[in-house]
């Protein structure tokens, strides 16, 4: 059934399938599902949770601890949650019906699309924050359009953020095909400019001069193991978005072996 819907006309005629909801064609395979991970863990946002969790106190193997037990949760959720997509080809909102009924699907589906658009928000600020301090380091002579606010932004930060939303905007209105493409190649190319800066800066720093610690208080055992439950914690939380919505992008995959 799901090999023959490949067109808007072959959708059938109801208020409950539309070509977003019908199932997909299974094309993705693990470095598909593998990209897509990279392209949402590298990302302005990202890096800023991270940097928090050293703001908790804890030291740098502590924060590794952390992350690692928070992503293992979070590895065992989304293989539960992308399941029944990968299985039947079907999103979220469609799997959700099988829980809260065909019309109480609909509340799931606006609470994770208002959360959506929340951070579709945070993420376009941050990214267009960056390309801010990228235009005033090239063109220094715009700093005058930077001096005053207008409801919490400059002239030049309205402007970086107006273009980020635009081009992102764009990206999202493509067929999901276009998407997986440019998953494809940003995810690992992010990583390497990630992975390039850190040795630049290790460098220009020095690694005597680096610190992972940002706490001057000693914590005791009972307080260090409960922060570091507390970091592991903010882990699955801070992922809980992806998660939640694994199923939009697992049913593209081919097997479940790719999905894992």
């Amino acid at each position: 059934m799901k090999d023959k819907i490949d067109t808007a006309a072959d959708i059938p005629q109801s208020i409950l399938a539309n070509k977003d909801l019908i199932p997909s064609r299974q094309t993705w395979g693990w470095y598909n599902i593998f990209a897509f991970w990279m392209s949402d863990v590298h990302s302005a946002g990202g890096y800023i949770f991270a940097g928090t969790l050293f703001s908790l106190g804890l030291a740098g193997w502590q924060v590794f601890v952390s992350l690692i037990a928070g992503i293992l949760i979070i590895l065992v959720l989304a293989n539960i949650i992308g399941a029944p997509s990968q299985k039947y080809a079907i999103p979220f909102p469609v799997i959700s019906r099988m829980t809260y009924g065909v019309f109480g699907s609909n509340i799931p589906a606006l609470i994770r699309g208002i959360i959506a658009i929340v951070w579709y928000g945070i993420q376009t600020y941050l990214a267009s924050a960056a390309l801010m301090v990228v235009v005033l380091y090239e063109f220094p002579i715009l700093i005058s359009y930077h001096e005053n606010s207008y409801f919490g932004l400059s002239l030049l930060g309205w402007v970086c953020f107006l273009f980020m939303w635009l081009l992102q905007t764009a990206l999202f209105l493509c067929r999901m095909e276009a998407i997986r493409r440019f998953m494809d190649w940003a995810g690992p190319l992010v990583y390497l400019a990630m992975l390039g800066l850190m040795v630049l800066i290790v460098g220009r720093a020095g690694w005597e001069n680096i610190s992972f610690t940002l706490s001057e208080t000693e914590m005791s055992v009972s307080q260090t193991a409960w922060t570091m439950l507390l970091g592991a914690a903010l882990v699955v939380s801070y992922f809980a978005g992806p998660t939640l919505n694994f199923g939009d992008f697992s049913r593209y995959a081919k097997s479940a072996s790719d999905m894992k």
